[in-house]
């Protein structure tokens, strides 16, 4: 299937609204100081199903594309009176949500093709960008809509599902719990589990503040050339990566340390004033990592910043040293922070930690990359809608800005990478030998 022959057209746009409304006693919802602070930007995650496995009668036809949207359209209603700030409003003064269960947007489309076919394409961020109903940077995402959702069905019964959510209110783990609840609410085998009940709390733990006295550095996104390009490290190839490098890594520290070290050596090449530090900083779930821990499925931006750096000597750093680093990094946040983030200190714990990261990114001397990792978040098992599991989960990042990765599992145990850097940089990073080792430039749309 050519590129210009696959086409996406918007049928028609509506307003999702909670089944119940929202008891007056709910209607203000107070944001966190990690809300506060959080950018007015929409997180985003597409789903890809195939045809409907258990509709007999017209598993590829307009009417079942029908009832799977009506599906979708009731099963996300219901999801929204439980999660009640979602159908909301964030008002002016960036301190609540109003609950008036205004609603999420949604929208249908529909994809000229198979999605057997587009799966076989090289892999496009242009045409990935068409599944989603929102940009990233959309000034909606600062007040409404906080979701916004677009399913879009291909030719043979196919569907991607395309969410956006406002990172004032939903971090990744929030959407997981999110579209887990609501894939529960939908599927006819939810009656076997409990549906997932959000905890509305986030602000007991970080208390909302007066922002205009905190001293942040102001952190301006380059305008620089940059290209994304997706890289697909399958599950074999990780194990032989993780057996190269001592100290028993993980495979999500394995494959940041082979991408960092990649980074550093294009950034190394092209860089036209001196780096004397390279830096990682990686957004981590600290809901877990807080003694005692913080309820599990506690809503909002409950996230810290790990930071670490090596300082350039010239040379490409082994990758066992940059796993130590990691590791070390990691090792040292949890044990240094995690009564503070249980106490009356966690606020102080994610300003510190974003503060140094901020003054880091507008040195002149220092070079780094931005890493989000959704592996291990169970993307794949647990986001049944009632037509069997996805047969692509996938996080095309648009940011604007360069020098981002975003890692997530592929569906057999791999691990898929987004990365953003410089034009430059990427032409020396995409063909370094010691990544294509281990990793392949994405030349389908689906990673095994």
């Amino acid at each position: 299937m050519a590129e210009e022959t696959m086409k996406l057209e918007i049928i028609k746009r509506e307003t999702v609204k909670p089944s119940t409304p929202t008891p007056s006693h709910l209607k203000t919802y107070k944001l966190s100081f990690v809300d506060q602070l959080s950018p007015a930007v929409y997180g985003r995650i597409i789903y890809f199903y195939t045809g409907l496995q258990n509709d007999v009668a017209a598993p590829y036809s307009g009417g079942s594309n029908e009832r799977r949207s009506k599906q979708l359209k009731k099963s996300l209603s219901e999801t929204l009176a439980r999660f009640y700030p979602v159908a909301g409003t964030v008002t002016d003064d960036n301190l609540t949500v109003e609950c008036n269960d205004k609603g999420a947007q949604y929208v249908e489309a529909r994809f000229s093709g198979l999605l057997s076919a587009f799966l076989e394409q090289p892999a496009s961020l242009e045409i990935l960008q068409q599944f989603f109903p929102a940009k990233v940077k959309s000034p909606e995402a600062g007040t409404w809509p906080l979701l916004l959702v677009q399913a879009t069905f291909f030719d043979c019964g196919g569907l991607a599902l395309g969410i956006c959510t406002s990172h004032k209110l939903i971090d990744a783990p929030t959407m997981g719990i999110l579209m887990k609840s609501w894939a529960q609410t939908s599927s006819s085998r939810s009656s076997d589990q409990p549906v997932v009940e959000p905890a509305f709390n986030a602000a007991s733990y970080f208390p909302p503040r007066d922002l205009t006295c905190l001293k942040m550095p102001p952190v301006e996104m380059n305008k620089v050339e940059c290209e994304t390009k997706r890289f697909v490290f399958d599950k074999p190839k990780i194990m032989v990566l993780k057996a190269k490098v001592s100290g028993e890594p993980s495979r999500v520290q394995a494959v940041t340390a082979l991408i960092w070290k990649c980074a550093m050596a294009a950034s190394r090449m092209h860089s036209r004033v001196p780096v004397n530090k390279f830096y990682l900083s990686q957004a981590i779930d600290i809901r877990k990592r807080a003694e005692p821990p913080l309820p599990e499925n506690l809503i909002g931006n409950v996230v810290g910043i790990v930071l670490v750096q090596i300082t350039n000597n010239g040379h490409d750093a082994e990758l066992q040293d940059l796993v130590a680093v990691l590791k070390k990094g990691m090792r040292e946040f949890t044990e240094n922070n995690a009564k503070r983030l249980g106490g009356d200190e966690a606020s102080e714990v994610v300003f510190e930690s974003l503060k140094e990261g901020g003054n880091l990114m507008v040195r002149n001397d220092t070079n780094g990359l931005i890493f989000t990792s959704l592996c291990n978040a169970q993307l794949y098992e647990t986001i049944d809608f009632g037509w069997g599991k996805p047969i692509w989960v996938t996080v095309p990042v648009a940011t604007g800005g360069s020098n981002f990765v975003t890692l997530m599992d592929t569906k057999c145990g791999g691990v898929e990478a987004w990365v953003t850097l410089t034009k430059e940089d990427m032409a020396t990073f995409e063909t370094n030998p010691e990544l294509l080792e281990f990793a392949y430039p994405s030349t389908k749309n689906h990673a095994i």
